[in-house]
């Protein structure tokens, strides 16, 4: 389990995040949602050691990772689909899904099946230049080399951001069926609701580096938390 406890981030002399907490289990999908600029990128970079964090802690499978650096969470089975996807654009599918062998023993150093069966057109554009994909495209293809690693966190920054309908939906039944296998739990952050609704066992909202709604989808009051979300 991952257990984000009492964080504060600056940058600078600006609080990006205040006394944030935040949980996520296996089998379970947890949606960070707010507007721009409220500090939810900056958790995911808290969590994925992108950016120091002054105060807290970050607790995965029992022990603090705080002061472990990108590279070393990566190797505890903890994967980043960033907010902009951040593909290679001059390499070509099959080289950008090896890129997540980095973190893993040789033995491991294979594109799992699984990838393909979820999303089939990274199968068939394998020789096809990241840079060359749809939006969409890419998106799939930054899933893809973070599940390359194994993972058993799967942090997914905005993964609807830019996409066309059809492949949100994709996206959708990839992060369902993830978590209907039990053994991955799931950060997602969204600012598409409905999306989130769908998918989200537990949520938190926040707003200006703080969270001010917190608990179960059954506990969810779908107003309260649209207000958080409007501009």
């Amino acid at each position: 389990m991952l257990s984000v406890q009492s964080v504060d981030l600056f940058y600078g002399a600006a609080q990006a995040l205040r006394q944030v907490s935040l949980e996520a289990k296996p089998g379970r999908v947890t949606c960070v949602l707010g507007r721009n600029g409220v500090g939810k990128s900056s958790l995911m970079r808290a969590i994925m050691g992108h950016q120091p964090i002054s105060s807290g802690k970050i607790i995965w499978e029992g022990a603090d990772i705080a002061r472990l650096s990108p590279h070393q969470r990566a190797r505890k089975a903890i994967a980043y689909v960033p907010q902009g996807r951040e593909i290679f654009p001059l390499l070509s599918v099959q080289e950008n899904l090896e890129t997540g062998f980095a973190p893993l023993p040789r033995k491991e150093q294979f594109v799992p099946d699984e990838i393909f069966d979820l999303f089939p057109v990274l199968k068939d554009m394998l020789w096809r230049r990241g840079g060359d994909l749809s939006g969409g495209q890419q998106q799939q293809l930054a899933i893809g080399r973070a599940l390359v690693t194994r993972p058993r966190l799967l942090v997914l920054d905005e993964p609807t951001e830019g996409i066309q309908p059809s492949i949100i939906k994709d996206i959708g039944r990839a992060i369902d069926y993830l978590r209907g296998k039990g053994d991955m739990a799931i950060v997602l952050v969204e600012q598409y609701f409905d999306f989130a609704r769908d998918l989200a066992d537990d949520f938190i909202v926040m707003d200006r580096g703080a969270v001010v709604l917190a608990g179960d989808k059954a506990s969810m009051v779908e107003a309260d938390v649209r207000g958080y979300m409007s501009v």
